[in-house]
């Protein structure tokens, strides 16, 4: 167990219909054939991991001007980020108590546009990015043709960065964090494992599980956002065995019952 605080830095949120997040979850039926669907906050967060061997921030947020430009019009009107003005990953890092100078590390969980907008921050220095080489690739593949994921914004990545492409479905950087990839959302996704003197384990699932509905109930991810079903739901097994043989905690990507239990993140 590593001696470690883990920070959790509130980054906003994120409007949109729980159809994205949870599938089926407002369906039509003979008696009300256009039921109202669940339109609702989502939250988005980042990770200041402060351990002995580097400050790491896992994930980046949102970018600043996703309402200025940076996002398309269609993504702006599926996940409205309607408070992003507020909160720059500057802004955010400073709240918790830290700056962009402090970090040493960043992991990306995947590339989509709310968890890699503030790559930018670190074009052309050597702060090495830790991906995984499945979501590097699908990320430029869905970049550069009509195929592959809508929801990568190309300039969120194509930066000048330190990339340290993971390559391995497990891979140990630091003492007692292991990243592991979780296939389904996309096809590099990467979970993050710690385990945390005075807590035990924590996994960080990232989006393979957005809600409580997604692991505890087993409903898929709502299919506009699953590269694939049956990789993950073969995920999903693989996060309730780590539960099951580490007794860990399994942390959702946008449960907001959840994230205000992990607002005041974990300290040794």
């Amino acid at each position: 167990m590593v001696e470690a605080t883990i920070d959790v830095v509130h980054r906003g949120g994120l409007q949109c219909d729980l159809n994205y997040l949870i599938q089926g979850n407002t369906l039509g039926s003979h008696d009300e054939p256009d039921p109202s669907t669940d339109y609702e906050e989502i939250p988005v967060w980042n990770l200041v991991i402060d351990h002995p061997e580097a400050t790491i921030l896992w994930d980046t947020g949102n970018h600043e001007d996703a309402l200025d430009g940076h996002w398309p019009e269609g993504l702006k009107q599926a996940f409205y980020p309607h408070d992003v003005r507020d909160h720059t990953l500057e802004g955010d890092l400073e709240d918790a108590g830290y700056s962009l100078d402090d970090i040493d590390a960043v992991v990306q969980t995947h590339l989509h546009l709310d968890h890699a907008g503030g790559l930018h921050h670190f074009d052309g220095t050597d702060v090495p990015v830790y991906v995984h080489e499945r979501e590097l690739k699908f990320a430029y593949y869905s970049e550069k043709t009509d195929k592959g994921s809508g929801a990568y914004i190309l300039e969120d990545f194509d930066h000048d960065l330190n990339w340290q492409v993971v390559h391995q479905d497990r891979e140990t950087h630091f003492e007692d964090i292991e990243f592991i990839r979780l296939p389904g959302h996309t096809p590099g996704l990467m979970g993050t494992i710690v385990h945390l003197d005075g807590h035990g384990t924590l996994v960080f699932a990232g989006d393979e599980i957005y809600q409580s509905e997604n692991y505890e109930d087993e409903v898929p991810l709502g299919a506009g956002l699953l590269w694939g079903n049956q990789a993950w739901f073969e995920s999903l097994q693989t996060l309730k065995e780590l539960e099951r043989t580490h007794d860990a905690e399994i942390v959702y990507g946008h449960d907001p019952d959840q994230f205000d239990d992990i607002r005041s993140g974990w300290s040794s």
